[in-house]
């Protein structure tokens, strides 16, 4: 009985987050049909562009997986019934039924529910701008299965055209026309569905500017968790008009800024500047940047490693960045095994044959993430933000991230919130440590990422 109540507790406090609580989240992002079977064997899938057998079975019997890397939320794909083949689960028929292909709606409400059981928050993707791909024949749609629930039949060419944007179509998707009261009212009405019968704990909100914003302001009411929108644009004023009708959106900008800082190669104009300029011009133009999603690849970009020049030290660097700087960090599945995939489908390999948890990214993440976790970071400023050409560093509290493009440099820190006296280490290497008898720290950076925090504080690795 006594388990009952606690597992009962666990499951009402995993309701309803907000925004503030997301801060304290870590999230990593998957792609259902790619992470795990059922059975947890290892299939080929030599063709990515079709169901490869991944589970929501699968998934939660790999819970332990994320957790063990410090994660404690997981992004996973849609779950509405699909058009045939649609893999990913973006091409929506039903709104209201499963995808069979990830298993049973007891699947489902099971996997949530281990997720809560270990303290790992829900965000499920969903899509309320298109449907999928049945032309002009919306007789098998559920519940948008009349002509005159859909803009006319164009599709977007120019991207600068918000006109055209917001009412052409995508990839020849068929548009839902949301001034349509009944389109409106129905999509408010299912999203509140699906909050309250699946306990979700937050919403990845797909094809955010491909919809009118008055729209996403009525959704944000009627979902009552935490949105965080694609709005796949690196124009920052554009994007930071949408975290305006939703609680945030994936900091598409600062995701560029990142590959072009970390993975530009000689490239002189592609070097670690671009972060503190990046920061400079943005920090006041959102509305809230702590609330962000902070990434470096997804499911609609060629992973970072798939262009040429980039190394694996470099992305250990980026990757360690994103957990420190100001926001939600969000991990692409994969990454944490350096995957290298191309442009969609290639970026979306399956996972299995990969869970090693002894690679150098997976074991940082763990670390990166307990620190990260223990100490709180969302509590802190990011300040004393300082790059060159090579290097970046910057604190959080009495934290120091410093970080290079993956190259050997040596720097000197001035600006940060240690005391003389005080003796310092790096998380991912506990013997590097350093006390300090003046205010200048002066650091020998070899290819590897370096987190500097009190030595009491590594603690916080071991429990």
């Amino acid at each position: 009985m006594l388990k009952f109540f606690i597992f009962l507790s666990l499951t009402i406090l995993s309701f309803n987050k907000n925004s503030t609580e997301w801060k304290t989240r870590a999230i990593y992002q998957l792609m259902t049909d790619r992470f795990a079977t059922s059975d947890g064997s290892e299939p080929e899938c030599p063709v990515l562009n079709v169901y490869c057998g991944g589970t929501h079975k699968g998934l939660k019997n790999k819970l332990d997986y994320i957790k063990n890397m410090g994660f404690d939320a997981i992004w996973i794909s849609p779950i509405v019934k699909n058009t045939e083949g649609s893999y990913h689960s973006y091409h929506t028929i039903d709104f209201y039924g499963i995808n069979e292909h990830f298993g049973t709606e007891e699947d489902i409400q099971e996997l949530i529910d281990e997720c809560h059981s270990k303290d790992i928050w829900v965000m499920l993707d969903v899509v309320a701008n298109h449907v999928g791909p049945v032309g002009l024949d919306f007789r098998t749609i559920n519940p948008f299965n009349s002509p005159e629930h859909y803009h006319d039949s164009c599709v977007i060419t120019d991207w600068t055209n918000q006109k055209m944007v917001e009412n052409c179509r995508l990839c020849d998707l068929p548009d839902l026309k949301h001034e349509n009261d009944y389109v409106a009212d129905e999509l408010l009405k299912w999203i509140k569905y699906m909050v309250e019968k699946y306990k979700l704990d937050g919403l990845r909100v797909d094809t955010v500017p491909e919809v009118p914003k008055w729209f996403w302001s009525k959704f944000s009411e009627a979902a009552g968790i935490y949105q965080i929108g694609e709005v796949f644009n690196g124009n920052v004023e554009y994007v930071a008009g949408y975290q305006k009708c939703l609680d945030a959106v994936f900091n598409y900008p600062l995701s560029f800024t990142i590959k072009d800082a970390f993975g530009g190669g000689k490239d002189p104009n592609k070097n670690m500047t671009l972060l503190k300029n990046y920061w400079d011009h943005s920090r006041d133009i959102y509305p809230d940047p702590t609330i962000l999603g902070v990434f470096i690849d997804n499911h609609d970009n060629k992973r970072y490693l798939n262009e040429e020049g980039r190394t694996k030290k470099s992305l250990e660097n980026a990757s360690i960045f994103t957990i420190f700087f100001e926001g939600i960090p969000v991990l692409y599945y994969g990454d944490e095994q350096y995957f290298n995939g191309g442009d969609d489908p290639l970026n979306r390999e399956p996972l299995w044959g990969h869970y090693d948890e002894n690679s150098p990214l997976y074991i940082e993440f763990s670390k990166a993430n307990k620190i990260r976790k223990n100490k709180q970071i969302w509590e802190t400023k990011l300040e004393d933000f300082e790059c060159d050409a090579v290097f970046c560093s910057f604190t959080r509290g009495d934290i120091l991230v410093a970080v290079t493009k993956g190259e050997e440099c040596e720097r000197t820190v001035t600006k940060h919130k240690f005391n003389i006296g005080d003796t310092i280490c790096n998380i991912f290497n506990e013997e590097d440590c350093i006390t300090l008898d003046e205010n200048d720290i002066k650091l020998y950076m070899g290819e590897d990422p370096k987190v500097y925090v009190k030595k009491d504080d590594l603690k916080y690795l071991h429990n």
